[in-house]
């Protein structure tokens, strides 16, 4: 089990590592100077010997590979730099703008786990067959609607038309409800498709027969033999669609205007900010990776044959 551990933490690192130097990459062959861009104003009234000053203090003249080590020895250590559009450490805008994220996220996660089981149950055990067919259809809606398109959507159905939701000065909750919506429906498509999938798989297998000829209802079949083994394998997807939500929100955010990671991201491309737009792309990565890391070192305990390779203990 240790030795599966140490694997799969390595290949987390990996993925970190990988995803800081492409996105640093990325952003330095990015045209145009965030420090220019700001300071260059003639309202600031500097000289092009106090431009520089500010250049050599925010080290953007140093070569790129000393800038990347710098850049990443300081990552390691929790210090993102400071934003040049805003004149604070990054690490304070994380601070004030990523738990709104994170609450959406989650709220939406949720919200689509409990839709992609409501469509898999309905899909897999309704006794008619035209509401199995209707349901199984439902998940290839979902995921073809793009999230942009299904917030505006929302927006003019929701609050402009019936008026049942306000997104003007709405409420702590009451401003969750069209972007949790939003966020969900995309996301609970692909986790409904895998468990209706799974579910009818498993249900032809040959324990779960002899489960019932042992006299097991079909209520314990279900949810002892069926739903737990159906389960596992949506774990993974999960994961990955979890580091996609958080992309997700951040187009949603933008499209609400509500305050979160969606908003600082907007205005450091604007600005061209690039420790702002380097700190969430590692932020994101992050999150990303503890995720599946978490799922990877879940597995061995939730299913007895990854257990008895590993030499887990439950």
């Amino acid at each position: 089990m240790t030795k599966y551990v140490l694997l799969r933490t390595g290949q987390a690192l990996v993925v970190f590592w990988a995803a800081f130097t492409l996105s640093f990459i990325l952003l330095q062959a990015m045209p145009g100077d965030a420090v220019l861009i700001k300071f260059l104003n003639p309202e600031y009234g500097l000289s092009p010997e106090q431009i520089a000053l500010i250049r050599a203090s925010y080290a953007v003249d140093s070569p790129l590979f000393v800038q990347y080590l710098q850049t990443l020895a300081n990552f390691l250590t929790g210090d993102f730099g400071y934003s040049v559009h805003a004149g604070v450490p990054v690490a304070a805008q994380l601070a004030a703008n990523l738990p709104d994220t994170l609450l959406l996220s989650l709220t939406a996660f949720i919200a689509a786990a409990l839709v992609a089981v409501l469509i898999a149950v309905l899909s897999s055990f309704s006794p008619f067959a035209f509401i199995r067919n209707l349901v199984q259809s439902i998940p290839s809606l979902f995921i073809s609607i793009p999230v942009f398109w299904l917030g505006i959507m929302l927006i003019q159905i929701f609050s402009f038309r019936l008026k049942l939701v306000s997104v003007i000065n709405p409420g702590p909750w009451e401003s969750l409800i069209l972007p949790v919506i939003t966020l969900a429906v995309p996301i609970s498509a692909p986790l409904a498709q895998i468990l209706i999938r799974n579910l009818d798989e498993i249900q032809t297998r040959p324990f779960v027969a002899v489960a019932r000829a042992k006299g097991a209802s079909r209520a314990r079949v279900l949810w002892r033999h069926v739903a737990r083994n159906a389960v596992l394998p949506v774990l993974t997807i999960a994961g990955v669609l979890f580091g996609e939500l958080i992309a997700g929100a951040v187009v949603t955010e933008t499209v609400f205007g509500l305050n979160g990671i969606g908003g600082l991201t907007n205005q450091a491309v604007g600005s061209q900010d690039l420790a702002v737009l380097q700190a969430i792309v590692v932020i994101s990565a992050t999150a990303f990776v503890a995720i599946n890391l978490a799922v990877d070192l879940a597995y061995p305990f939730l299913d007895p044959r990854l257990r008895a390779r590993t030499g887990a203990t439950a």
